[in-house]
């Protein structure tokens, strides 16, 4: 079944393929890949699903994998777990057959029984001075700079 959540795409057609991300959340689409950003709808069914996706260029780039910048593409597809795989074809350009596969991510919340404590910065545990193991440096010399510096007076 096609759930919520965040997916790599790689998708294909003769005239190219490509990857980007997209999540779906609610039967919504959103996503986007160097070039192009995406979105739109879907339907679940069981295994089987449907959705409605627009794509439109955001920065200059190679072609799209359509041929135009802007279409809205129609697609049917399986899920088994966690991939998904799909096909269809854009009303702009109805001779290319466009196929995509999307990857479930792992969760991006920690698990529920992970233990993460907060640590208090107590700043009286600071050092106060420097101590032998550091030395002032001007904050815009050169690494040429601290190398004289150090040659002139071996101490430090």
């Amino acid at each position: 079944m096609l759930r919520d959540g965040k997916c790599a795409a790689w998708f294909r057609t003769p005239r190219g393929q490509g990857t980007g991300v997209v999540d779906l959340i609610e039967g919504r689409i959103s996503g986007s890949d160097s070039f192009f950003t995406y979105g739109g709808s879907y339907r679940v069914n069981e295994k089987h699903f449907s959705a409605v996706l627009t794509v439109n260029r955001h920065t200059d780039g190679p072609p799209s994998v359509f041929g135009p910048d802007e279409v809205e593409v129609d697609l049917a597809g399986v899920c088994n777990g966690l991939v998904a795989t799909c096909s269809g074809t854009a009303k702009e350009a109805p001779d290319v057959k466009f196929e995509a596969t999307l990857i479930y991510s792992q969760e991006d919340a920690p698990a529920a029984d992970a233990r993460c404590a907060v640590v208090k910065l107590n700043a009286d545990k600071l050092p106060k001075n420097l101590d032998s193991r550091s030395r002032p440096r001007h904050p815009f010399a050169s690494p040429k700079d601290t190398a004289k510096d150090t040659a002139k007076d071996p101490a430090s």
